[in-house]
């Protein structure tokens, strides 16, 4: 810090917020997602890990970063969706929930693809974009917090140490090298999706010619 007397207690409530957000949604999330982009051509329990990582790992400090947020907000009287940080933390916190649900549905029912028997559906698609938008925005967010919203909220009497900013773009340019680099794995993902659809065909025919058969 700048100035030597110590953080205010509105600060330090500013300052876990910032943390627990950062954690949540530029730590914690990204693995999930590395982990469904590597892990998924090498073993089938990428997914109960990726779930996990998702919802048990980063839930809980979504919520406790939003709760945080919610409660500066509250003692500083700036009421609530009013800034532009406020509205996006709200868009993110709606985003995440309405993914993981939109994760379940992708994984356990399958829809019919109007691509052609053997490929994807849209909605597996539409996953993994919005996946990488919240992202996205979430970075967003957090750079606004940092280089914005922090002296707005809290007056100036802190500056963000730049250690900080040094970390949001670490974290940033970490997983899009690590995301963009697994990129190469899809063929073989692909391939192998290809394979077990096939399979599943040629299992549920060969099960309907033994119930015509009895």
């Amino acid at each position: 810090m700048a100035t030597s007397f110590p953080l205010q207690p509105i600060e330090i409530m500013a300052r876990n917020h910032a943390i627990l957000a950062t954690t949540g949604f530029l730590i914690l999330l990204p693995v999930g997602v590395l982990i469904a982009r590597y892990a998924r051509t090498f073993t089938p329990v990428w997914f109960p890990v990726h779930f996990v990582v998702q919802l048990f790992l980063s839930g809980p400090v979504v919520f406790a970063a939003w709760y945080y947020g919610w409660k500066t907000s509250n003692i500083l009287g700036f009421g609530h969706f009013l800034d532009p940080h406020q509205k996006m933390g709200l868009v993110l916190l709606i985003l995440y929930v309405f993914q993981l649900f939109l994760g379940l549905f992708t994984h356990f029912i399958k829809l019919r693809s109007p691509f052609g028997p053997g490929t994807r559906s849209p909605q597996n698609y539409f996953h993994v974009l919005l996946g990488l938008v919240i992202l996205i925005l979430a970075a967003e967010q957090v750079h606004y917090g940092l280089y914005i919203e922090w002296a707005f909220a809290t007056g100036g009497l802190h500056v963000v140490p730049m250690a900080a900013k040094r970390a949001w773009i670490a974290l940033i340019v970490i997983f899009w090298v690590f995301y963009l680099v697994g990129l190469a794995l899809v063929p073989k993902q692909f391939s192998q999706e290809k394979r077990a659809r096939h399979g599943a065909s040629t299992k549920s025919d060969e099960m309907g010619l033994q119930n015509n058969s009895g």
